[in-house]
């Protein structure tokens, strides 16, 4: 069923939801929380937008002009919704198709960064898929792997754009090896943890397109009290 929502602690940002899909989670507030804006952006790339929560966040962060990409047709008018209901048309637009496909037809070097949540968990002869599609989609690797956004941001990314993923830690290994094949140094990493006596879950990654050497590990990130509240410094994301 379709509702509406703010945006986790967004009080002038409303998105479109539907509980029987992939709701956005805390990933995509981390991450557009994350990457490096500056004032000379123009132009930003949204992959696997699903319902829109990094583009809604984004625009609180730059004027730029956002470009958002969904492949599951349903998933894609929510987002659409969202960015109506919040009257950001002008500043964000949603694209109903594959970005495979997108970027093949799409002007090389054109966007200054591309966030993405990309599917985690890659496809094996073990993987267990959840029978909702919409679900399956966004977790698996089915529609888009890891390589093939590198692929896809070598060519869209302008000499020295930024890549910015949410990703998860055990897949850490794979990320940076895929980055330096594509040319995509990595610049900046920080892990999330639940808690402090817990191992980190989330992983926020940020490459540079044909970037120097030079790896910065930012410090730890808690998520939750042990009450299971949002720590002091998640909380300022909200606000």
């Amino acid at each position: 069923m379709k509702v509406t929502n703010y945006l986790l602690g967004y009080e002038n940002l409303k998105i479109i939801q539907d509980n029987t899909m992939f709701n956005f989670s805390l990933d995509s507030v981390l991450l557009p929380n994350f990457i490096t804006i500056n004032e000379s952006v123009k132009n930003i790339l949204d992959i696997g937008t699903g319902n829109a929560p990094i583009p809604l966040i984004l625009s609180k962060k730059t004027k730029a002009h956002i470009t958002a990409i969904e492949i599951q047709k349903k998933v894609s008018d929510m987002a659409k919704e969202s960015v109506k209901i919040n009257n950001l048309e002008n500043q964000i637009t949603i694209i109903h198709e594959d970005v495979k496909k997108y970027y093949q037809k799409s002007t090389p070097e054109f966007y200054d960064i591309i966030t993405c949540n990309p599917p985690y968990f890659e496809i094996t002869k073990n993987s267990k898929f959840n029978k909702n599609d919409y679900k399956t989609i966004a977790r698996h690797e089915i529609n888009l792997t890891l390589e093939d956004i590198l692929q896809i941001a070598r060519k869209l990314l302008k000499n020295g754009g930024t890549l910015g993923l949410v990703h998860r830690p055990e897949r850490l290994i794979d990320i940076l090896t895929v980055m330096r094949k594509y040319n995509i140094e990595p610049k900046k990493i920080r892990l999330i943890y639940p808690g402090k006596t817990k191992n980190a879950n989330i992983l926020l990654i940020e490459g540079k397109k044909n970037g120097k050497k030079g790896l910065k590990i930012m410090p730890p990130l808690y998520s939750h009290n042990k009450d299971g509240s949002y720590t002091e410094e998640i909380q300022k994301y909200f606000k």
